[in-house]
């Protein structure tokens, strides 16, 4: 950890200097309480910097929590073994493929969610506070236990004793999109009204007390659940597909966390709005889950509750490259050879480039600057990597 000035404590080694200058701008923010600190996956972030650790007094800051509100992953044990899984996983990628779409969204529409009881119960008991269109609405039921597209995944996985895991990664969908945006907006909107000076709009920051922020946090609480719902409705649904599959299969432990997210933490004596964006909540004997990217390992790990991270860790890989320039940099070919024997969508692979494994930093690396913030319980290597395109 190096300790850049009383504001800022850096956790990463591969940091290029627009990613620097964009947590030093949030670090000298007023409402800042401490240090901002960067997790070992840091990198540019749309607003604020993703892999940023951000303590806030009397104020949250909508774009520090991002546009994919709650956005996290999921982790289950299975008592499978690699020796009785098949050998073609082909047909099992197919099923998991129809009971979790994946996507930006468009075709979801002939999807009811209103048949899943779980689903269609959580739905009713839990709303945002702002009231949703009729397309909302709809959106809120169709998307619901939907992988989305981007970074999100499913993989089939073996621990280091051959042990089948499932992994998600996927957040609050659209409706979690659609409402960071209006809160971001509005949150420039206030600071345009009040002349709060800002080095970056983006960085718009709602004050405890005020309307903006009762309604903020209100959505935000709802979005949060709905992504961890979210998660564990694909989760139920991949695993009845895996032990089908197979012909047998319990589970044994699952893990869900979050790592885009903010909620009241007490640090150094102090409660505050602690808000990780692209960083895990790593308290003492904490599990979570740190992946790398398609061709690389995922880890789950127990949190250490280092103070100067606010008790965080890594949420990932973290980019080295933006999608641009993977797809100008990187081939289809590259990617099926870094794909080595997984079954995944190779036929697709001219989508996926620009989520080549040489766009992300090296995952080991960042496990290994991640040392005093969790140890490793378990480390998965995927046999089967589902993505939507």
């Amino acid at each position: 950890m190096q300790v850049i000035n009383e504001k800022l404590k850096v956790w990463a080694t591969d940091l290029d200097q627009n990613t620097m200058q964009q947590a030093r701008r949030t670090s000298r923010l007023p409402v800042v309480e401490g240090h901002v600190a960067l997790m070992p996956d840091a990198h540019l972030g749309l607003g604020a910097t993703v892999g940023s650790v951000v303590p806030t007094k009397g104020a949250v800051i909508p774009a520090c929590v991002g546009v994919d509100i709650g956005c996290g992953m999921a982790a289950v044990r299975t008592d499978l073994v690699a020796t009785e899984l098949p050998d073609d996983l082909g047909p099992l990628l197919a099923k998991i493929a129809k009971v979790i779409p994946a996507g930006v969204g468009r075709g979801h529409d002939h999807r009811d969610w209103r048949t899943n009881r779980a689903a269609t119960e959580w739905l009713t008991d839990n709303r945002p506070r702002t009231r949703l269109s009729d397309r909302q609405e709809k959106k809120t039921y169709t998307q619901l236990g939907t992988l989305g597209s981007g970074n999100h995944f499913a993989e089939v996985s073996l621990d280091e004793d051959d042990r089948v895991w499932m992994v998600l990664h996927s957040g609050s969908r659209g409706i979690g999109n659609e409402l960071a945006q209006s809160h971001i907006a509005e949150a420039k909107a206030v600071a345009k009204r009040l002349e709060i000076g800002l080095e970056d709009p983006a960085l718009a920051y709602l004050l405890e007390g005020s309307d903006e922020f009762d309604h903020y946090i209100a959505d935000l609480h709802f979005a949060q659940s709905y992504a961890r719902v979210n998660r564990e409705t694909m989760m139920d649904a991949a695993l009845k597909e895996l032990f089908r599959f197979v012909g047998k299969g319990r589970e044994r432990d699952r893990v869900n966390c979050h790592h885009n997210y903010t909620e009241q933490e007490t640090h150094f004596g102090h409660e505050v709005w602690v808000t990780r964006k692209g960083a895990i909540s790593a308290r003492v004997g904490q599990l979570g889950i740190i992946p790398g990217s398609m061709g690389t390992d995922t880890y789950i790990v127990e949190g250490l509750g280092n103070p100067d991270s606010y008790m965080s860790s890594a949420h990932g890989a973290g980019r080295r490259m933006s999608r641009t320039q993977a797809r100008k940099t990187l081939s289809a070919e590259s990617l099926k050879h870094a794909m080595g024997d997984r079954t995944w969508l190779g036929d697709r692979a001219e989508k996926l480039v620009d989520e080549h494994p040489d766009a992300y930093k090296d995952i080991t690396e960042v496990m290994s600057l991640s040392a005093d913030l969790v140890t490793v319980k378990h480390r998965l290597q995927a046999v089967l990597n589902y993505k939507g395109t």
